[in-house]
């Protein structure tokens, strides 16, 4: 519902926009033109999709900060854009918003040409977001309220900085809520994690759409190239770190598969722990870093298995000794720290086998799920295919061995269809 109502919204401003434009004509289009390339060129620049080791818990794209930083500020300088070289502009709200529409829809054309998908959701964003930055000054600039106002110093600059950074939390609260409506996690863990992307490049973003729109207006458009190069190198910095971190966690889950070639887990088992373990967490409310360590330590909880003469049947570790259990888990967590991973990894896999209420919650979820994973398939004993039979008995043992509040939002997560099929469930 959320997700239509924004595409609606979006959709419909900019058919109104191109109309409009269509039917008064381009104002000023030396700088329609100037501030359209800027975007369409960072729109094209966008940082590539880099793929995860393994698929997400819900499928979705999970957004992390703005993609195309250039556009972004290219977008919001020229809805700030008041004067040029001097001069008055003329140009209004719904030039601006045809403008970064049309910009944004040839800043695409690379990118399906390569084959990647386009986002409807980062485009609606974009021009209801740069729609309402529009709409705050371009009314009071041509009136000539905002002068009589603030006059032309700096509180014009505050006031636009203020502008700005207002913009920048509705689009937070924007980019969460489609999050939610994607993927059905919750809201409040989902805009903690877009606001606290703002103080970094979103405040690089601001200052750069404040900085072009000043300096266009005194100095026309030439300027505008050289401010872009700051984000350009963000972006640029920004995509080898993707890179970077997508090399990071396939060297993990290539670690993690080592007990799967060795023949001591089943095959697929980390993978299906950490997806699992992923979406619980987020289920519960973690933020990205602590589910980043979630997501590590679910791939390496078996990896102290390497060291037993014998491979356990299936893999299962739940029905051995306590004392084999610890034993287990302490060697894994010796492995994991010479790994390079946060030492919050290794403490979550040697944390394994005790009681939940000595562990820390990441360890929770890594035993519930782990637990989970091997009843439903068979390999701790239980039924293969018995996904209830298997939460049942996590939850028979929630008096030591687990979590209730983690079993629940387990039971929670399966309880949806992506994840139903995955693990095989056939209700709710």
């Amino acid at each position: 519902m959320i997700l239509g109502a924004v595409y609606t919204a979006a959709g419909a401003l900019a058919a109104v926009a191109l109309g409009w434009t269509e039917w008064h004509g381009v104002r000023e289009p030396e700088a329609a033109l100037a501030f359209g390339v800027l975007i369409a060129v960072g729109e094209a620049l966008r940082c590539a999709d880099v793929p995860p080791a393994f698929p997400r818990a819900s499928g979705a794209h999970e957004h992390r900060g703005e993609p195309a930083p250039v556009a972004a500020a290219g977008a919001l300088g020229y809805a700030l854009l008041g004067r040029l070289g001097g001069e008055p502009t003329t140009h209004g709200v719904l030039q601006v918003v045809t403008v970064v529409v049309a910009a944004s829809l040839a800043g695409m054309v690379p990118r399906l040409a390569l084959g990647r998908p386009a986002d409807p959701g980062h485009a609606a964003r974009r021009v209801l977001t740069v729609a309402f930055a529009a709409t705050c000054f371009q009314p009071l600039q041509h009136s000539g309220r905002l002068a009589s106002w603030l006059g032309h110093g700096s509180y014009v600059v505050a006031y636009l900085l203020g502008l700005l950074a207002l913009t920048a939390l509705c689009d937070a609260v924007l980019a969460a809520a489609l999050a939610r409506a994607r993927t059905g996690w919750p809201y409040g863990p989902l805009l903690r994690d877009e606001l606290r992307a703002l103080p970094g490049v979103g405040a690089a973003i601001c200052a750069t759409g404040v900085v072009m729109a000043l300096t266009a207006a005194v100095a026309g458009l030439w300027a505008l190239p050289v401010l872009a190069v700051p984000l350009l190198l963000i972006q640029y910095s920004f995509r080898r770190y993707a890179g970077i971190r997508a090399t990071y966690r396939q060297t993990i889950a290539s670690l993690a598969r080592s007990t799967e070639i060795a023949g001591y887990t089943p095959t697929g088992h980390a993978r299906k722990v950490a997806v699992l373990s992923r979406a619980v967490g987020r289920e519960l409310g973690f933020s990205e870093p602590t589910l980043t360590v979630l997501e590590y330590a679910a791939l390496m909880h078996d990896i102290g298995q390497l060291s037993l003469l014998d491979p356990v049947p299936a893999g299962a570790t739940e029905p051995l000794p306590l004392a084999e259990q610890r034993r287990i888990a302490l060697l894994g967590g010796a492995v994991v720290r010479q790994t390079g991973v946060p030492p919050e990894v290794a403490v979550v896999v040697e944390r394994q086998a005790d009681p939940y209420r000595d562990q820390p919650r990441a360890a929770r979820i890594v035993r519930a799920v782990n637990a989970y994973t091997e009843l439903a398939s068979g390999g701790a004993g239980g039924p293969a295919g018995a996904p209830l039979r298997a939460l049942e008995r996590l939850r028979l043992a929630t008096a030591r061995d687990y979590d209730p509040v983690v079993v629940e939002a387990l039971a929670t997560v399966l309880s949806r269809p992506v994840h139903g099929r995955r693990t095989g469930r056939t209700h709710g």
